[in-house]
């Protein structure tokens, strides 16, 4: 199986940014020194920006509230406004995206995933390999957002998810180690049910099971980037795979084994009963940790694999979207000042650690496993095994139709072929356009 090449940077990221950052490169970005020569005092001709207002038009719900207070402090430190609008959970921002750009608003910064997703934005994304942080990148997360050599999108952060569980439960219910194997956590599962304990809360949101859960089949592909090519060129299928067919156990397993209301269960439902005990377990990743501090700061977590045979699973570990500075926007400048005041400033890395709980992609941002939380740090420990993310390398659309054939499964209104016939049709629907 074929490893995420940057997982082992991930971890030394920890070790790196012990040592403390590299400071802000502000003053090389505003202004030059003099070389030791005497120069006349400028004349106070410049005028300060006046109503200078940059719209942030983005995907992630769960640190929406965090977010607009981040632009509140922006304004106060720099007199610059960011307007910030947020579409996520159960909306498809690609397509909310794409109809807010053919009303004629062009927001100065995007969410996109990178890769095919990127491809019909590159008539707008600004090229910002000169910017000052990018030296300090991940050097592989750069990937999903490097075209020719170019860096076209600033990477959000890291992430990974599996399934997040609850070790007061899983020692109720007399679990004494982590699952790894599917054989191992199907007999957890009947140890939770035995304690009257219901081990899964599923979720009916498209992008979870869509883009999630089956990149799960897809990562463990032996060489999943050609797997994707081939499913793309019509000369591979899912249906037939004997991984996806592996990876089907798994979901019926979780399937089998949630909540009563699974199939009216929202993202916001999901994580709010999970963090309230009525589940043992979710997938999920390192992003709910906020949401279910307000819930519960005191519950005890941990992450398990998502294995899908007898061998050891493990978690899935990328880069979850980039921001895109929008260069036909009014104010493209002054939204890659705003990117590096994000990943500079104290105030902008304070909210990225400790009020996100993000998992920097940049090694010069100290993280404490108290800011971060304990999924991440959980995350960190796992990454060395992980494997990667790959519903970007399709075109906007599969994953959508990913998600509604596992709505539909989750419902029970499809058979296992039937479902992976499905797959396949939401590929060649879209590339046959």
């Amino acid at each position: 199986m074929k490893r995420l090449a940057f997982i082992s940077a991930i971890v030394c990221t920890m070790i790196i940014a012990g040592c403390g950052n590299n400071g802000n490169n502000t003053a090389a970005v505003n202004g030059n020194a003099n070389n030791g020569k005497e120069t006349a005092a400028p004349e106070a001709t410049t005028t300060p920006k006046k109503d200078v207002t940059i719209k942030m038009f983005q995907f992630k719900v769960e640190i929406a509230e965090q977010l607009n207070a981040l632009a509140e402090e922006y304004e106060k430190e720099t007199g610059v406004k960011v307007e910030v609008e947020t579409h996520g959970g159960g909306e498809d921002y690609g397509a909310l995206l794409k109809a807010e750009i053919a009303s004629g608003s062009e927001p100065e910064i995007f969410n996109n995933g990178g890769y095919s997703a990127l491809v019909p934005y590159m008539d707008r994304a600004t090229d910002l390999s000169a910017e000052p942080w990018a030296k300090d990148l991940i050097p592989t997360s750069k990937a999903p957002a490097t075209v020719d050599g170019k860096l076209y999108g600033m990477p959000m952060n890291v992430e990974g998810y599996g399934l997040i569980y609850n070790k007061a439960l899983f020692e109720k219910a007399g679990i004494t180690g982590e699952p790894k194997t599917l054989s191992e956590l199907k007999a957890a599962v009947e140890k939770l049910k035995a304690a009257k304990i219901t081990p899964f809360e599923a979720t009916n949101e498209w992008w979870s099971m869509g883009m999630h859960m089956v990149n799960v089949g897809l990562a463990h592909q032996p060489d999943p980037k050609k797997f994707i090519e081939d499913l793309k060129a019509g000369t591979q299928t899912i249906k037939g795979n004997e991984v996806f067919i592996q990876w089907l156990d798994m979901v019926d397993l979780i399937f089998s084994n949630a909540q009563k209301d699974k199939m009216t269960s929202d993202y916001a439902t999901q994580v709010a009963d999970f963090a309230s005990g009525k589940a043992a377990m979710m997938m999920q990743g390192n992003w709910t940790q906020g949401d279910i501090d307000k819930i519960d700061p005191a519950l005890e977590l941990g992450v398990l694999p998502l294995p899908i045979n007898d061998e050891e699973g493990t978690i899935l570990v990328g880069v979850p979207n980039n921001y895109i500075v929008n260069s036909k926007s009014e104010h493209p400048e002054e939204a890659k000042a705003f990117l590096t005041w994000l990943v500079t400033s104290e105030s902008g890395k304070k909210y990225l650690t400790k009020e996100f709980k993000f998992i920097p992609a940049l090694t010069n941002i100290e993280t404490k496993a108290e800011d971060i939380g304990q999924v991440a740090v959980a995350v960190q420990e796992k990454s060395s095994t992980a494997l990667g993310w790959n519903w970007d390398m399709f075109p906007d659309g599969v994953t959508q139709g990913f998600g509604a054939a596992m709505q539909e499964y989750l419902g029970e209104q499809i058979s296992r072929d039937q479902l992976l016939e499905k797959l396949d049709k939401a590929v060649q629907d879209i590339v046959k356009q």
